[in-house]
């Protein structure tokens, strides 16, 4: 009767030194690819929340131009939320980058604004919107 050859060579049953080198090189490969292109997506989040707040303030600014016809006159900068001049109530602009004292809203002559997304530690520099509709990073 035949019996089967049992190997007792460990090569055959365990991963080479070079072939753990490979797949940890390969690894590493992947991370530095990936981590930068994480990274842009999550400061894309941020400035979205931001860009989307700032919005919902510019709304409630052209509903508070069409009834009095001027933007209120906030010298310096004001607090959004719980101003006379809109209706955004507490939590209304608190997402998960920035909270309603992030924003900030100035007009000096009621004809021009600018609304002011505060960085904090979130962002690399401040996002402002204005009259215009046009966003920007002081």
């Amino acid at each position: 009767m035949n019996r089967p050859v049992i190997s007792t060579d460990s090569r055959t049953s365990a991963f080479s030194l070079v072939e753990l080198l490979i797949t940890i090189a390969i690894i590493g490969v992947l991370a530095a690819v990936a981590v930068p292109i994480y990274n842009r997506n999550v400061q894309n989040a941020r400035r979205t929340e931001a860009d989307t707040a700032l919005g919902t303030i510019r709304t409630s600014l052209r509903v508070y131009y069409a009834e009095n016809g001027s933007y209120p006159l906030v010298n310096p900068a004001g607090a959004v939320v719980g101003a006379s001049w809109n209706d955004i109530r507490t939590g209304e602009l608190t997402g998960k980058y920035f909270n309603d004292s992030s924003y900030t809203y100035q007009s000096r002559d009621g004809v021009s604004y600018q609304i002011i997304c505060a960085r904090g530690t979130v962002m690399d520099r401040d996002r402002i919107l204005d009259q215009n509709g046009t966003f920007s990073n002081l």
